[in-house]
């Protein structure tokens, strides 16, 4: 089977590529903050989401908002980690993330979820599944753009311990609940080597 890809198709899946989890970042981006406003904008208006439901959310946090998200991290897990291991926690959370430019936080808006299976009874029990899907989605997008503009990120999920503090702080919707966390930066080590399963596994093609 021919590997070839039309122009604009290879455009899209180099910027796949491009898109890996890297844990070491600083607080400089080669693009204005508003370039990554409009990038999440685009994701949250333009992602697919079922019944075209629209229930992804995101907040851009940057400066002392997005400090503080990881220092409030810090102060909720503090006395959840055993002690013996809270310096490598405090460790990952400082260098890792809090170290970088910024942080996009993807939500799922629960009233739109409820809205959709009051009005789709049949597929009520989907409605929670279909959400997953959408902000999986948003985040890929707003991820993989990024890496196209040359900042790099990593996907966290301290969800759903810091779900509250961080509404109640930006005073968001109660019916917003935490997804994920992405923050982002200029990549100061490149990613680990990744390794892949061979694909006669996992893609099965019939018919021709």
């Amino acid at each position: 089977m021919s590997t070839t890809t039309a122009p604009g198709s290879a455009a899209f899946l180099k910027a796949i590529e491009l898109r890996r989890s890297v844990y070491t970042i600083n607080d400089k981006i080669p693009i204005p903050d508003e370039k990554v406003v409009e990038i999440v904008e685009a994701a949250i208006k333009h992602g697919p989401s079922s019944f075209n439901s629209q229930s992804p959310r995101a907040v851009v946090l940057f400066g002392d908002d997005h400090k503080w998200l990881w220092e409030t991290v810090l102060s909720i897990l503090k006395p959840i980690v055993p002690e013996e291991e809270f310096p490598k926690t405090e460790g990952k959370v400082n260098g890792c993330f809090k170290a970088g430019h910024g942080t996009v936080l993807f939500w799922e808006d629960n009233a739109v979820i409820k809205g959709m299976q009051d009005m789709f009874p049949l597929y009520a029990d989907k409605f929670p599944e279909f959400s997953g899907h959408a902000s999986g989605m948003a985040q890929f997008i707003v991820w993989t753009a990024l890496a196209n503009e040359g900042v790099s990120a990593t996907l966290q999920h301290y969800n759903p311990l810091i779900d509250e503090k961080v509404r109640d702080h930006f005073k968001l919707p109660v019916t917003w609940h935490l997804v994920a966390q992405l923050p982002f930066g200029t990549a100061t080590a490149p990613a680990g080597e990744k390794t892949f399963k061979p694909l006669n596994e996992r893609v099965k093609v019939f018919g021709k």
